[in-house]
């Protein structure tokens, strides 16, 4: 990166993987390897700096005729790489090397065009501005939405409409020109999305975590990590700071700034407000702030814990393989008083079969009063049946019926009702993740706690009981 001082003075340049794979996959384009490309990768990873100053001022040196044509969602952003692109292209490092292949014109050289000597531009605009005459080469989209206003749908639909009726269609030659958008993501319906409806497009996402593998793209590229929550880019945004981001964020923006993965506002086929919620007696916390479909916000005051409930039961969802899998095993504790359901307990966590085994023992010597403990019967479930068969009672062994979406359309009516309760997050942390894997479901990265969650309200919707058991005890459920 020795053209990164003329560019970033007072920033010292910090080299990641991801900026290989990046310049990996631009160098692809350029050699009409790949035409039309996806970059999904979170803010302030260098994905401006890449795509929009370095790259063009790259392959210019070797094709100047190239046409190039930018655009984002405020035209002061198209124009601040603009001036940076054009200052890298007239600094002494770049004319000492490359200077006698092609020189800007002084009639057409301004902060948001310049064109050079053997016919090739670069030329800025912004999302929903002034439609240029222009054709290009290189169609490149740089950040198309303002994360401040991706939930609006006016707006958003405003801009696929753009992409579609203006942008898209500016190519010179559509045999051999190459469309980029690179971009976080801000909403399941934003140009990401609407691009990989559409089909079509090499997409290379970096998620700021590891969350299992991905597609190896076309050109033989797969991301290096092997373990879950690797960082992307650790020397520059490490844990400490990867956490402030996701408080700053929040649950549903940290999901698509960081994580690549966003899920609707309110949720897909479970609703984020349909939920409601328990706490500890006597721990008046504070009500639950919850996103509304419209982009709103709502407060659900939480109910007490109650001292009694008429069952208990456990639901396991067990994984495929073993530690190095990107599957979670999941074991719920539910209580259901008549007609309401309370998860009471949950574990999740990457284990092989020993480790299951020992998690089973472990949730039902924290609820003894648990008597059905549902197992799926499958991957390590069928062996973990098998080995604790004779050492835990109530192990069933259970044959899910048709596929997740199914089964989980079969109960979404129970939790749209109000008759779901999941603890207090301010108290039990991991129900935020909970229901972030709820709302995303069946686009998600991980749905172990939802499959776990619909083997048990299921269970008990086709097999009523009536027996009566203690849960509390005089004292109160205690967090994972």
């Amino acid at each position: 990166m020795q053209a990164w001082p003329i560019v970033e003075p007072s920033t010292p340049f910090v080299p990641g993987w991801h900026i290989d794979a990046i310049i990996e996959h631009l160098e692809a384009v350029s050699r009409c390897l790949i035409r039309n490309l996806l970059i999904n990768v979170p803010p302030r990873h260098m994905k401006s700096l890449l795509v929009s100053v370095f790259w063009p001022a790259w392959e210019w040196i070797r094709w100047p005729e190239r046409r190039w044509l930018y655009s984002s969602y405020g035209a002061q952003l198209s124009i601040r790489d603009s001036v940076k692109c054009r200052r890298l292209i007239e600094s002494t490092w770049y004319q000492a090397r490359w200077g006698d292949r092609f020189a800007l014109t002084s009639d057409q050289n301004t902060k948001g065009r310049f064109d050079n000597n053997r016919t090739g531009y670069r030329l800025s605009t912004s999302v929903g501005g002034a439609a240029t005459g222009e054709g290009g080469d290189r169609i490149i989209c740089d950040d198309p939405h303002n994360v401040q206003e991706a939930e609006s749908d006016s707006v958003r639909k405003g801009t696929l409409d753009w992409w579609d009726v203006v942008m898209s269609t500016r190519v010179n030659d559509p045999k051999t020109a190459a469309k980029v958008v690179v971009m976080q993501r801000c909403h399941q319906q934003d140009l990401s999305g609407h691009l990989l409806e559409q089909g079509g497009w090499e997409h290379l996402c970096l998620p700021a975590e590891y969350e299992g593998p991905c597609r190896t793209t076309s050109i033989g590229w797969s991301d290096p990590r092997t373990e879950h929550g690797e960082l992307l880019w650790s020397d520059r945004f490490g844990i400490p700071e990867i956490e402030s981001l996701k408080r700053s964020l929040g649950s549903y923006a940290g999901a698509g700034q960081l994580q690549q993965r966003p899920s609707p506002a309110g949720g897909g086929v479970f609703k984020r407000h349909w939920f409601r919620y328990w706490q500890p007696r006597g721990a008046n916390l504070p009500p639950v702030t919850v996103r509304l479909p419209d982009g709103t916000q709502a407060s659900i005051i939480a109910i007490e814990a109650p001292y009694r409930v008429d069952e208990q039961i456990q639901s396991w969802d067990c994984a495929f393989k073993d530690l190095q899998t990107s599957d979670y095993v999941v074991g719920q504790a539910w209580a259901r008083l008549g007609a309401l359901y309370f998860l009471a307990d949950q574990i999740r966590a990457r284990m092989d079969c020993p480790t299951t085994v020992k998690a089973v023992r472990a949730l039902s010597e924290k609820w003894p009063g648990t008597l059905a403990k549902l197992i799926e019967d499958k991957a390590n479930g069928s062996a973990v049946i098998q080995m604790l068969g004779r050492e835990i009672p109530g192990l069933l062994p259970v044959n899910p019926e048709g596929g997740k979406i199914a089964r989980a359309a079969a109960v979404s009516p129970l939790i749209e009702a109000g008759n779901i309760y999941l603890p207090h997050p301010q108290w039990a942390p991991w129900v935020n993740d909970f229901i972030e894997e709820c709302a995303a479901f069946p686009n998600g990265a991980h749905d172990d706690q939802v499959d776990a969650m619909t083997q048990a309200l299921l269970r008990w919707n086709e097999v009523p009981t009536e027996q009566v058991i203690c849960l509390y005890q005089h004292h109160q459920i205690s967090p994972i």
